[in-house]
């Protein structure tokens, strides 16, 4: 459980020019007397592709801080130009707002930023050095992204645990009942049976046994299969030869074989000022 909870930040001056200083304001909650500060921080994202550029903007220390509510005021200066390539100003990035104590961060409020010219022709045909002067930014307060990180503050209780915990269970099982042991079980016995008839010429011998007869049912069904209509044909004749009485009613075994394979998805109550360094 985190001692401080961060409640709310709020940004005073957007949108503003792009060397303008960022204004916040900033409420959280202290659940116990800390015995240090809290430093908050904010950086700059200069560059999408590299974090060489990125550069922090200012820091405070916030202390000491007071059991419940607790708001205050932060500014930080505008970034420095000369650090941001030319291509990387006139677009979107990124600021960071952090939090940390005794050198830990435990939160981290991200917001986007887009940086674009006043100007409809500059914003049109943006020249290869950006005209600071017509460049405003936007920082998208609306939609904050929030980091959590879970830290030791004054008393071990509050550590987190450095290993995952322990699973005695996990080792209660018992090896038939670990998965694929059936499995197992059963390629086993179909190597002993192997092994029993010969080895690899056996198995070979057992694939050749299971194709003859796979033929023969085959040839079995195609000889059992037979056309309807000729069917009630014969059906007629022998009725008529039953009719007559005569000996030609009866067919050959080996005439019948053939004629058959014919056809196949807390609101804040109170607050308190606490100083900043």
């Amino acid at each position: 459980m985190s001692v401080v909870s961060l409640l709310g930040v709020e940004v005073k001056n957007n949108p503003a020019t792009f060397d303008a200083p960022y204004e916040f304001e900033i409420t959280f909650e202290c659940l116990e007397q800390l015995q240090k500060d809290l430093e908050w921080k904010l950086t700059y994202v200069g560059s999408a592709t590299s974090n060489e550029h990125d550069q922090e903007l200012d820091s405070v220390l916030v202390g000491p801080i007071p059991v419940g509510i607790n708001k205050f005021a932060f500014k930080a200066d505008p970034p420095n130009l000369s650090r941001i390539p030319n291509s990387e100003i006139i677009g979107v990035t990124v600021i960071l707002l952090s939090c940390s104590y005794d050198e830990r961060e435990f939160v981290r409020v991200g917001y986007y930023v887009n940086n674009e010219y006043t100007d409809e022709a500059l914003a049109l045909e943006p020249p290869a050095k950006p005209v600071i002067e017509k460049v405003r930014r936007n920082i998208l307060s609306e939609k904050p992204r929030v980091t959590r990180f879970a830290i030791k503050w004054d008393s071990e209780e509050t550590a987190p645990p450095e290993f995952p915990p322990d699973q005695p269970e996990a080792d209660l099982v018992a090896d038939g009942d670990q998965y694929g042991a059936e499995e197992e079980e059963e390629e086993e016995e179909v190597e002993d049976e192997a092994a029993a008839v010969g080895g690899e010429d056996a198995e070979m011998a057992g694939a050749d046994d299971t194709a003859g007869p796979a033929a023969d049912e085959d040839a079995a069904s195609d000889a059992g299969s037979e056309d309807i209509e000729e069917s009630e044909d014969e059906d007629e004749d022998e009725e008529e030869g039953e009719e007559e009485g005569g000996d030609d009613m009866e067919m050959d075994d080996g005439d019948a074989a053939k004629g058959d394979q014919s056809h196949p998805q807390q609101p804040a109550s109170a607050s308190a000022d606490v100083m900043v360094h």
